[in-house]
């Protein structure tokens, strides 16, 4: 597939029915299970027999699902609302998403937990390679024919699966945690690489090969992140990224925080993102609620949204131009970012990590004199960033480091996952905001900023256009900002208005029961994916009718975009690795979760 014929996206088709109409005049309508759901696609359930072949016909088809969006698991054992679906003790599922077709499709596969045995889909999308370690860390579920099914998340000492209903969730309800030495000793030795259990050598024909440990703890890795290098003098021969250092069990923690407790929790996934990691969490509960929110809460969303765009791709730039050796512009990216934080904290109380997002609105109302803090920033920020472009991004040594380096094209770009401002580098037209408009996008004017290129270079130059795009949309929220509350009237928002709670009963009583147990959820599916700082973010949530989730899953950017590494530097140079990290632009909670 060429970038051209990526191009021409047609508009969002929500639960778009042509697939299942192409499966079953292909497969037959009595070897599939449609599950009726609020996630905005059709969800299909085909047994194990016909999975490989389900899913190389929707790889293949004249439009195909090009790309392998998520693929993970559910332990459905303690599940008691499943209305039809057939009898399983895990599920697997693959979300296939189509540009052609600008719609998804997912795919279900029930397994009993006597037999935990799937095969791998390495082999059709190879982005699954990761994506199935995790369900295999996770859940104990095994993908035949994987090329190094292990752990990935979790230490290799690691005993159990996480994510099983009867593994604790608490800390309490572990013996307490002591390190031996002959523990620690242990620990150490189940870390070190063996490139032999990679399938690597450690000669070649005329030289032996070095294996360089970068990271976990290196200035250039970005966060904990290891990276080991099979190298030929300074050329990288082969990588193994090695992820899971950051791992906090986010997706666990949600299956015992109420709807509403868990929205500080999602701050601290991309946490340069702030109230962006919010947005795709509290729309996705709304869907399961049924609740539609007043328009000035969609406004005020998308303005803090875009500036937390803004602060993330500060630091980007900052952090990346430092990488590839000038010193001074962190420092200025730094204080520009300390003028966003400003209007922040004076909208939202918080900085970083504000979990200001409620659902069915905000946490407030926008306070006397946003306006002008808005204003000053919108009126502050183009000119400084035409000071780095001139200062910084046309020098000839930034220029010279990464024009051409860490190249790949659309094609590349969609097999592994990736998207934002790496699939946009590439010259492929694909923003949420504009193809699948959410929270209002649609009413917003603004360009998408593409390249042609892919490489390093590129990927940075999008996101300072980018930053003047989000400079756009807060100029037009600040203009129309629209009159109203800043809350929906739903029993499910939480908590209701003050006023009322003193002067109803019923009012009362659900004040009381949404403070002392959260909201109860509608027993249903839902998913809601947005255009976040680093990529497509997304939740997919189920409920069984509870205070809370019964299965969160959160799919992150970053953690395809690292997978991807190997096929891109191998044959270069340790020093394009680094300036090929830096314009990855990715944060290790968002990677680990």
């Amino acid at each position: 597939m060429t970038a051209d014929t990526v191009l021409s996206i047609p508009p969002y088709k929500a639960d778009d029915q042509d697939v299942v109409v192409e499966l079953n005049s292909r497969f037959g309508a009595e070897s599939l299970t449609i599950q009726s759901t609020r996630t905005g696609m059709p969800v299909i359930w085909v047994g194990r027999d016909k999975l490989i072949d389900v899913l190389k016909f929707l790889r293949n088809l004249p439009r195909p699902y090009v790309m392998l969006y998520d693929l993970h698991g559910v332990d459905e054992r303690l599940r008691t609302q499943r209305r039809g679906l057939p009898n399983a003790d895990f599920t697997v599922f693959y979300h296939l998403m189509s540009l052609e077709r600008n719609s998804d499709v997912m795919i279900k596969v029930a397994l009993s937990e006597g037999d935990l045995n799937l095969p791998t889909v390495t082999g059709i999308w190879p982005n699954a390679n990761w994506y199935e370690r995790e369900v295999w860390d996770m859940y104990g579920i095994t993908f035949a024919g994987h090329p190094h099914l292990s752990r990935i998340m979790m230490p290799n000492t690691w005993e159990g699966h996480p994510l099983r209903k009867d593994y604790p969730a608490r800390a309490t309800e572990f013996d307490p945690f002591s390190l031996t030495l002959a523990k620690h000793q242990l620990e150490e030795e189940a870390a070190r690489f063996r490139p032999e259990d990679w399938g690597m050598k450690r000669h070649g024909e005329n030289e032996d090969y070095m294996f360089l440990n970068l990271g976990p703890n290196h200035p250039s890795a970005h966060g904990a992140f290891r990276i080991i290098l099979q190298l030929d003098g300074e050329e990288i021969v082969d990588c193994v990224p090695e992820v899971g250092y950051h791992h906090r069990g986010a997706e666990k923690m949600a299956e015992r925080q109420s709807w509403h407790s868990f929205i500080p929790y999602t701050d601290r996934i991309d946490y340069l993102g702030g109230v962006m990691n919010n947005l795709p969490y509290v729309l996705a509960v709304e869907k399961l609620a049924g609740i539609k929110v007043p328009q000035r809460v969609d406004v005020i969303r998308v303005m803090m949204a875009e500036f937390f765009r803004i602060t993330s791709h500060l630091l980007f730039l900052g952090t990346y131009i430092q990488d590839v050796g000038a010193m001074t512009p962190v420092f200025f990216t730094f204080t520009d970012r300390q003028r966003a934080y400003k209007v922040i904290e004076a909208v939202t109380g918080f900085r970083l990590h504000p979990a200001w997002y409620r659902i069915g609105g905000v946490a407030h109302d926008l306070p006397r004199g946003w306006d002008g803090l808005v204003k000053e920033f919108v009126e502050w920020l183009p000119k400084r960033l035409d000071e780095y472009e001139k200062a910084a991004l046309k020098n000839s040594i930034l220029k010279g480091r990464t024009i051409g380096v860490a190249q790949y094209n659309t094609k590349e770009a969609l097999e592994w996952g990736v998207t934002g401002a790496g699939l946009r580098s590439t010259g492929c037209d694909f923003d949420l905001r504009k193809a699948r408009p959410y929270s209002g996008y649609e009413n917003f004017e603004f360009e998408v900023p593409l390249a042609h290129n892919g490489d390093a270079y590129d990927r940075c130059m999008v996101r300072v256009e980018e930053m003047r795009q989000s400079i756009r949309i807060i100029d037009q929220c600040l203009k129309n900002m629209p009159e109203g509350p800043y809350k929906a009237d739903h029993p499910l928002t939480t908590p209701p208005p003050k006023e009322r709670t003193l002067q109803h009963i019923e009012t009362l009583i659900t004040h009381f029961l949404q403070v002392s147990w959260g909201p109860v959820m509608p027993a249903n599916e839902a998913f809601q994916m947005i255009e976040a700082t680093k990529g497509i973010n997304s939740y997919y949530l189920t409920s069984d009718g509870s205070t809370m989730s019964y299965r969160t899953r959160i799919r992150t950017p970053s953690f395809p975009h690292l997978q991807q590494i190997p096929s891109v530097i191998r044959g270069s140079m340790v020093a394009d690795l680094i300036a090929y990290l830096g314009s990855i632009d990715f944060v290790m909670a968002d990677v680990d979760r």
